[in-house]
């Protein structure tokens, strides 16, 4: 009797042993696949708000440079402000031309964050930075017959550009930093890549291609 009870104890205690390791077996793949399921739903939420989030980033719209900025801070000059372009109608040079879009300067005609602006030397000096209400920065880098005194000439793509987005306009400009009297290439790509302004940049890039 005793040896059949202590083969009942050890069957038992082994079959408890059994249930045991397979309780904790099937609990670990338990825990196993519901910490997928939360890996793989934590995967989808965080890429949903990703989506949301760039949409988001998408739709809110950039701020203008007129509204970033304290502006007051800089002398104030009013002008007389017109609009040219590289072409013939402007310049009396067409394409093929040697110095077609090549400034007083030296420097290439550019639309950009920074554009290339004409301006009467002895009121704003080659390299002055202006800020134009409704156009942006202008560098001024070209000059004119007709741009004498108070008067300064907007650079634009086309003919078209010059009388859809400006035409002819008595403004307040914001003399930014007066010129030394020269500019170069170099330093107006560096003025339009300056990774602080790249968000205004952007602004002014998708409106361009947008026209």
């Amino acid at each position: 009797m005793k040896v059949l009870y202590g083969r009942r104890f050890a069957m038992t205690v082994l079959f408890l042993g059994a249930l045991a390791v397979t309780y904790e077996t099937l609990s670990g793949i338990q825990a196993y696949t519901l910490v997928q399921d939360m890996m793989a739903n934590a995967s989808v939420d965080q890429k949903k708000s990703d989506k949301t989030n760039a949409q988001a980033e998408a739709e809110s719209p950039i701020p203008s440079l007129e509204e970033s900025f304290d502006w007051s801070k800089y002398p104030v000059k009013k002008v007389v402000a017109t609009g040219y372009t590289a072409g013939e109608e402007s310049t009396g040079k067409k394409p093929g031309h040697p110095s077609y879009g090549i400034t007083y300067s030296g420097v290439k005609v550019k639309r950009d964050l920074y554009s290339t602006v004409a301006a009467d030397p002895d009121i704003f000096p080659m390299g002055t930075i202006l800020f134009i209400p409704g156009y942006g920065y202008g560098v001024v880098t070209d000059t004119g017959s007709a741009i004498k005194g108070n008067k300064i000439d907007l650079y634009f793509e086309t003919v078209q550009d010059v009388y859809k987005e400006w035409g002819k306009r008595t403004v307040d400009v914001h003399v930014i930093q007066l010129g030394s009297g020269k500019v170069t290439e170099e330093e107006l790509t560096a003025l339009n890549e300056d990774e602080t302004m790249q968000v205004f940049r952007q602004n002014y890039l998708k409106n361009a291609n947008e026209n």
